[in-house]
């Protein structure tokens, strides 16, 4: 899927603002252009919303004909409150990127905003930064339907829990902040197929490929595929991480199926407390006891975090899959071990991914290990919590120390200690761990995540009485989705007690061959551990049970990409105004293109590069031959789509510093290709008249 996808067009046309970047008396109004509000009454909904969520300045709004709107920010120094930030340069407040999103947003009602945070933040950038392939944070579960199924009620049932979950009417917004809008209305795609036309692989394929247009709810779509009457339906649910997890899913679920027992209809109204109210608690907590946490426990540099030895390049792309089972006896043998020791078999595991951490970094001694490991946060101190279907936790960084003279026992200890410290700040992201402990922006903590998913619940009630209605459902299954780094493992437990491991993979980062060979070892040693003939045995006759196996090799990253790239897309006169379109990660694929071929006028049409740094702006950042343009006396008009808009924003007010005059910025909201060129045509008209 291609950043293309990831956007869709909304109720309305995109929103283009127009703004000159400059030096300005200070305690000036900032002057927008708005180009796209079809009626007053929309324009006058759009001031009212900016007056509302932004009270330090004073709003007033002139029309000038269909679609085109002056807005005039004056900062209001009589309102109470914090004082306005200092702008870069000279003159009135600059539009902070909370104001620039509300500016360029979806139209007036269409999403309550709310701001995001932890691993939800981190999956949506990097989610919108991926510029081809399938979204690999794609979140498929499945399970078998037998007996009747009443299509009518079964639609009717999935919409009844989306107007009760507001996390289904959710979609995200990337234009300057990252943050999730909550609207008042969403329909849950459903699909039906049958055998005759596809296969289950097929479509598994097909639907991961299709992905979602992140900023249009549902983010969450159903597809039955029917086979020979009297067959079982299978139900395949696809969501997408960034917003939910299986834990998420299964409550979802639970819902569907009362609504379904209750003719399609769940009673009351929304479910609290619901996402909002998770934000509100979060924004109530202090952040002194997880940085001190984090400060001493995040890994430290040095720390072994492949499970693969450095190796070639694997010649592969695209994203694995590898399912391997602890079969029984060897399941419960493993819950009965770890309980005698006094931890769950999660701690086996994670004692197990340890152990192998350590043997790929070929170490002689004592080395510390880290690992991610999720935490789901349905725990924390806010009444109901458990119940709100979201993803709440994060993955985490596990770091211990492995010490081949030491007793296994001790590591044990070690793993299961760790994670209790870590469940207490669930909310906890890796951005502020990596502040706490001195890391670069997006440096990555770990290579691998291990998930150890709770049994599936569907709920036991409501499953007794479908079967009294002749229905039968089996627990749902997971396909898995990637979670950002080269390996994550996600253990889960089969509806007959079995734990079975699937590995979802980078191929790029780790073979096929060499994949499999680390869940089979993985595997392997959570038998061995049953079978130590050693009540206590030490870190190093463990790891010595894997002596005859080969290790396994990972490739090793490749060097990051950096550019910082002028390309011309269309010619034009050399006396003509030079248009710079600034591209970001997370601007919609292909709308550059789309602009400049519409384009007539006898501009140049020129893109600018900043993936690097990304979304930053700085002085130095600027290339030469743009500097060289403003320079010589071509007038530069900036444009961004989307996360571009404040890019360009930032480069305008950069390029009239050096100036000394003002620059003209066309920046839009999200869309689709066509209607973001679109939305850029607009503004840029505006430009022309204003100019000419």
């Amino acid at each position: 899927m291609s950043v293309t996808d990831k956007a869709a067009d909304g109720p309305g046309p995109v929103l283009a603002v127009v703004h000159e970047a400059g030096r300005a008396a200070p305690g000036s109004a900032l002057v927008l252009g708005l180009r796209g509000l079809r009626h007053d009454a929309d324009a006058e909904m759009f001031a009212a919303r900016i007056a509302e969520r932004h009270r330090r300045f004073r709003v007033t709004l002139e029309g000038h004909g269909p679609g085109r709107h002056t807005l005039r920010l004056l900062p209001d120094t009589g309102t109470p409150g914090p004082a306005l930030p200092s702008p870069a340069s000279p003159g009135p407040a600059g539009l902070s990127p909370e104001l620039l999103a509300d500016l360029l947003g979806p139209y007036p009602g269409a999403g309550e905003p709310l701001a995001l945070s932890g691993e939800r933040r981190e999956l949506l950038a990097e989610a919108v930064a991926r510029a081809d392939g399938p979204d690999r944070y794609l979140e498929q579960v499945h399970w078998d339907w037998s007996g009747p199924l009443d299509r009518g009620r079964f639609d009717a049932a999935w919409q009844s829990v989306c107007g009760r979950e507001s996390i289904l009417r959710a979609a995200f917004d990337w234009t300057a902040v990252p943050r999730l809008l909550l609207h008042p209305y969403a329909e849950v795609e459903i699909v039906h197929r049958t055998r005759a036309d596809t296969t289950w692989r097929e479509l598994l394929d097909a639907d991961r490929a299709q992905g979602f247009a992140l900023n249009r709810p549902p983010l969450l779509r159903l597809t039955l595929l029917e086979g020979d009457p009297g067959a079982p339906t299978r139900v395949l649910l696809t969501c997408h991480r960034a917003l939910l997890d299986e834990r998420g899913v299964h409550l979802l679920l639970r819902a569907f199926y009362r609504a379904y027992l209750a003719a399609g209809a769940l009673p009351g109204g929304e479910r609290r407390p619901d996402l909002r109210d998770h934000a509100r608690w979060l924004a109530r907590q202090s952040a002194e006891g997880a940085r001190e946490l984090w400060t001493r426990a995040a890994p430290p540099r040095g720390a072994a975090t492949a499970p693969g030895r450095p190796g070639p390049d694997t010649r592969q792309s695209g994203e694995g899959r590898l399912s391997r089972r602890l079969e029984d006896p060897y399941g419960p043998r493993l819950r009965s071990w770890a309980a005698a020791r006094g931890v769950g078999e999660s701690s086996a595991l994670h004692v197990v991914w340890a152990l192998l951490l350590y043997r790929a970094a070929a170490a002689g001694g004592p080395l510390a290990v880290s690992f991610g490991v999720r935490v789901c946060g349905g725990d924390i101190a806010l009444p109901g919590a458990g119940g709100i279907p979201g993803l709440l936790g994060s993955a985490l960084p596990m770091t211990v120390r492995v010490d081949p003279a030491a007793p296994l026992a001790g590591l044990l200890r070690q793993v299961h200690d760790a994670r209790l410290d870590m469940g207490a700040y669930p909310w906890v992201s890796a951005d502020r761990i990596r502040e706490w402990s001195g890391r670069g922006p997006g440096e990555r903590l770990t290579d691998t995540v291990v998930v150890f998913d709770g049994p599936a619940d569907p709920g036991a009630d409501a499953v007794r009485e479908l079967q009294a209605q002749g229905v039968g459902v089996d627990a749902p299954r997971s396909v898995g989705a990637g979670g950002g780094v080269p390996v994550t493992v996600v253990a889960r437990h089969e509806s007959g007690g079995a734990l079975v491991l699937d590995a979802v993979y980078d191929r790029a980062c780790m073979a096929d061959a060499d994949a499999a060979a680390v869940l089979g070892q993985c595997v392997g040693l959570l038998r061995a551990l049953t079978d130590l003939p050693d009540a206590d045995p030490t870190v190093g006759a463990v790891l010595g049970l894997l002596a005859e196996v080969e290790a396994p090799s990972m490739a090793a990253r490749p060097p990051a990409v950096r550019r910082t790239a002028l390309r011309t897309l269309r010619g034009g006169s050399s006396s003509a105004e030079v248009i710079c379109l600034v591209l970001v990660p997370g601007v919609v694929g292909g709308c550059y293109e789309q602009f400049a071929r519409d384009h007539r006028g006898p501009q140049t049409v020129v893109v600018v590069d900043l993936h690097d740094p990304p979304g930053a702006v700085l002085p130095g950042a600027v290339p030469a031959a743009l500097a060289e343009l403003a320079a010589c006396g071509r007038r530069l008009v900036l444009g961004g789509c989307g996360p571009g808009a404040g890019a360009a924003y930032e480069l305008a007010r950069v390029l009239a510093d050096g100036t000394g005059s003002p620059v003209s910025v066309v920046m839009t909201g999200l869309g689709g290709p066509r209607s973001s060129a679109e939305a850029l045509a607009r503004g840029l008209a505006g430009v022309a008249v204003r100019r000419g």
